[in-house]
């Protein structure tokens, strides 16, 4: 199965349901109400985070599947039901450990009218249920990563997130906008999900073999699991932390000049994280020499795909959020972008890497990583806030994602040819920098040298890239230029 194709369908899978996101917002807005929404919206926000319930067994079910490859059915099928009825019991314990935390938020500390605090009342153990669906799908999306089954992963994926979109509001205009109606259509649009991924996993998993478990699987699983389940808290925790101490120190103002171009560089991250999700299970699956030639593959992908972008980011940015916000805003916010950029770039290269040490089964040696990392990075954050700023606090999370870089690959064995293969990377892009800073946007110098700079990019891009990704881009060009001749000569006739 081709890893071009899976990191492709992946792509598509994030990418398409945006746009249904972005059309139905201001219609649910307008027939449920601004109240109504915030609370749909927490029900979304908690269907995805109650995931972390799981602990980590979605990771280690796709790692421990790909891992088992040719091996006997029923090996992987007692692998996936011993995961699937633990993690169902997670779910169940999470939710019951949450319902009294969820009552007291929602009638004491949630600002809601009055007149809808009794529809809330009534909806919470709706959320409930919520908590072993979220960790099961991780269960039955990790099985199918497993098997490499990315194509129909994606279009479940996709098909779903579209149902979760459009069935409430089907449920408003036919039954009203109450919340006891949306959140049972939200829960059935994520059951349909589920239903679609167990039906899948069962052709591709466990057709024809009975039910299994073992407790011997279990504890492997709870032993990976927990150790991703870290990772999973304390990596996000430490990317999260700076907008609350910059909220705290600098105040509501300095947190929007950091978030707006922090989410700007975050959006990159969805070409890596296409890449990795069709990494993993290969990993997983070959030989430690096979391993670490995919690796090396990947690194390459993601520098000849990620530096231009970025470097487009870091001489892109003024000009942009000047037009975009404010020429105030751009000057607050540019510098800090810039070197966000920077640590971003770092942290696609963190993703390979990490996912070897897991997909070798020690995703012990990523989380102690993490955990080593947090003092020394909340000193750094200090240091930079006090010294630099706002532009500090950007260098902190850029000077952590290199130490992250570094502890990763070195685990990996994979550092010396890491850091030959992104050398020229890094120089293109401390030559954008040189540019950046050194040049005003607009101006007929800067014009010259980023068209300069664009062009010496593009020929080593097209000279590092894969050979497949050449000659996919000469068949799009020269599909395009016969439909510019076609449409020519109708113009003609």
């Amino acid at each position: 199965m081709s890893i071009r194709r899976n990191t492709t369908y992946n792509l598509l899978g994030a990418a398409i349901p945006f746009p249904v996101s972005f059309v139905t917002v201001p219609i649910y807005i307008g027939l449920i109400g601004e109240a109504r929404y915030a609370v749909l919206a927490i029900a979304w926000l908690l269907l995805g985070y109650f995931g972390l319930f799981d602990l980590g067994l979605g990771r280690a079910t796709a790692q421990r599947i790909a891992a088992l490859g040719n091996a006997a059915a029923e090996e992987r099928t007692r692998t996936f039901w011993t995961a699937l009825i633990v993690n169902l019991g997670l779910g169940i314990i999470g939710g019951l450990l949450i319902w009294p935390a969820a009552v007291y938020f929602f009638e004491n500390l949630f600002k809601i009218e009055d007149v809808l605090r009794p529809e809330i009342e009534a909806a919470v153990p709706w959320l409930i249920l919520a908590v072993p669906m979220a960790t099961t799908s991780g269960v039955l999306t990790g099985a199918l990563q497993g098997r490499e089954r990315f194509l129909e992963l994606n279009l479940i994926s996709v098909s779903g997130t579209v149902l979760f979109q459009l069935l409430p509001l089907f449920a408003v205009v036919v039954w009203g906008p109450e919340l006891g109606v949306l959140l049972p259509a939200v829960l059935a649009a994520r059951l349909f999900t589920l239903l679609m991924l167990f039906q899948r996993c069962r052709r591709h998993l466990f057709r024809g073999c009975v039910v299994a478990i073992s407790s011997e699987h279990a504890g492997h699983l709870l032993r990976f699991g927990g150790w991703v389940t870290v990772t999973a808290f304390v990596d996000p925790l430490m990317v999260i932390f700076d907008r609350f101490v910059i909220g705290a120190v600098l105040g509501a103002k300095s947190v929007t000049y950091y978030t707006v171009p922090f989410q700007l560089a975050e959006r990159g991250t969805i070409i890596p994280s296409a890449l990795i999700s069709a990494l993993f299970p290969r990993f997983a699956a070959v030989t430690r020499k096979e391993e670490e030639h995919l690796a090396q593959e990947g690194m390459c992908l993601l520098a000849v795909v990620m530096t231009p972008l970025v470097a487009a980011g870091v001489l892109l940015m003024e000009p942009f959020l000047a037009w975009w916000i404010g020429p105030v805003f751009a000057e607050q916010s540019t510098p800090v972008g810039q070197v966000i950029f920077l640590g971003f770039w770092v942290r696609n290269f963190v993703s390979i890497p990490l996912s070897q040490l897991q997909s070798r089964g020690r995703p012990d040696l990523v989380a102690k990583c993490h955990l080593v990392e947090v003092l020394p990075y909340f000193g750094l954050l200090y240091l930079g806030l006090s010294e630099l700023g706002l532009v500090g606090v950007a260098v902190a999370f850029s000077l952590r994602a290199v130490a992250d870089f570094v502890l990763l690959a070195g685990l990996a064995g994979t550092l010396h040819r890491s850091l030959h293969i992104l050398a020229v990377p890094a120089f293109l892009l401390a030559v954008a920098y040189g540019i950046a800073d050194h040049t005003t946007a607009g101006q007929p110098e800067w014009y010259l040298l980023v068209t300069g700079y664009q062009l010496i990019t593009v020929i080593w891009v097209w000279h590092q890239a894969p050979s497949s990704l050449r000659q996919l881009t000469l068949r799009v060009f020269r599909r395009l230029a016969k439909h510019g001749r076609t449409a020519k000569l109708k113009v003609r006739s």
